[in-house]
């Protein structure tokens, strides 16, 4: 039986000579197979496992594309091996705890991130979140931090992260070995049964060439610098981190609904300083009502340490919050105590997350509603602490030239050059096209002759 693509295409053919019909439409099948970049069909189609877009439930969070599904364990025996550099999705079901092995060598410093991803439609507590560590094969922890979603309860994306360095400050956790890293589901009293998301991450950070101070700086501008002023320019952010826009300097403007999660990253080299307000206009629809914590805003490093959070309520006028002042960039602020200081300890992307509590459509509709991103990076750039060795995976410490591009054009610069291969891809591919037609229209023209 000849099947309706094979039948359509003999219907076509008329004294060995192909129709009109049939030569344009072979030139469009031609041309959608040469053209169309490798890169679309893997970004269009979903992530194994991913949650489906007509699913009212699934979060919507962008996974790394190409992360590898696996299973934690329930303990360390049968705990899964992973390798550092490489992004993996799992899942955290309610009340559990799960275990992930490393086998690390004795000098980089290797950092660990969670980041646990409800439904759209799970109920949370204000304690719901994720607990992680990382632990020596004799049990003992080398770090350990815990993430919530906070008074709002609103389901989106949050991170913990954990670390095994090779610091005279922590001599358990030296040497080489197998570490496990562990990740439980916290504060789960009055949470959705349902398991959340995970996708999990590991960078190696490698030794420095020479030693340098092992004392954070004691003096840095801590003034709570003033926001950038100017005309906003259109960036709205990427679904995860992954996919976020990048930024630098500059007054960004999105649109963000109620439960959404918006991600940025802007690149800050050695000796800068990062700041960022984020301001969330009026409410068109009107409405009247208060709704808590409505906009987070939350900074993490290029290994997706949380670094500092804050937010703000909504009453449906305008409202802004700002992060609080942290030191510029330098290896020895991995010495000092706290996040907010120790977080800003390497060059690289730093990740701005601004999430918008679902609880404002309660009061003031679905939105969107504007949004506003000033950044501002002060301080001068100065070298790196000179690395012995590339980072696990590469560039993860370091700005390039194509990131202050990305950055400077707000992430349009990325998507620009996207399109200019796809353009050029389809020049190419026409090219190929009309080859093909011609030598075959000559064939058949013989064909018809004889």
């Amino acid at each position: 039986m000849i099947g309706r693509r094979t039948a359509w295409w003999h219907a076509g053919v008329r004294r060995g000579r192909p129709s009109a019909r049939v030569r344009v439409a072979a030139a469009a099948a031609v041309l959608y197979t040469v053209a169309i970049p490798a890169s679309w069909s893997a970004e269009a189609a979903p992530a194994a496992g991913a949650p489906s877009a007509s699913d009212p439930s699934a979060a919507s969070y962008a996974f790394a594309a190409g992360a590898q599904n696996v299973d934690g364990a329930t303990g360390t025996t049968d705990a899964p091996r992973l390798e550092v550099g490489k992004t993996y999705r799992s899942s955290l079901s309610k009340g559990a705890t799960v275990y992930y092995s490393f086998d690390l060598g004795a000098d980089s410093n290797t950092y660990v991130s969670a980041t646990a991803v409800p439904g759209k439609g799970a109920k949370l507590s204000v304690t719901d979140g994720i607990r992680v560590s990382v632990q020596n094969a004799d049990s003992n922890s080398c770090s350990y931090q815990s993430a919530s979603f906070g008074a709002a309860r609103s389901p989106h994306p949050v991170t913990a992260w954990g670390a095994r360095t090779a610091s005279p400050a922590n001599p358990v956790c030296k040497g080489a070995g197998t570490y496990y890293v562990v990740v439980e589901r916290v504060g789960m009293a009055d949470s959705s049964p349902g398991p959340w998301d995970l996708e999990l991450t590991a960078v190696s950070e490698p030794p420095v060439n020479k030693a340098g101070p092992t004392n954070a700086p004691k003096v840095w501008d801590s003034a709570s610098p003033t926001p950038v002023t100017g005309a906003p320019k259109a960036s709205q952010g990427g679904a995860g981190y992954s996919r976020a826009t990048a930024v630098g300097q500059g007054v960004w403007r999105a649109d963000i609904s109620p439960g959404q999660t918006l991600f940025y990253k802007v690149p800050v080299d050695w000796g800068r300083q990062l700041s960022a307000t984020a301001e969330l206009g009026t409410a068109s629809g009107g409405g009247h009502g208060y709704a808590v914590d409505a906009l987070d805003l939350t900074l993490y490093n290029p290994v997706r340490a949380h670094v500092e959070d804050t937010s703000v309520g909504y009453d449906g006028q305008q409202q802004s919050v700002s992060l609080a002042p942290v030191p510029p960039v330098a290896y020895a602020n991995r010495y000092a105590v706290g996040d907010q200081l120790s977080g800003m300890r390497f060059a690289g992307s730093y990740y701005l997350v601004l999430h918008l509590s679902k609880g404002v459509a309660d009061e003031f509709g679905h939105g969107p509603f504007g949004l506003t991103l000033r950044v501002r990076l002060g301080g001068t750039a100065q070298d790196g602490p000179g690395y012995a060795g590339p980072s696990v995976p590469r560039n993860v410490f370091e700005v390039t030239d194509e990131d202050r591009e990305n950055a400077a054009a707000g992430g349009a610069a990325g998507g620009n050059a996207a399109m200019t291969a796809v353009a050029v891809g389809g020049i190419g591919a026409g090219t190929v096209v009309l080859a093909v037609l011609g030598v075959w229209t000559v064939s058949a023209r013989r064909r018809a002759g004889a």
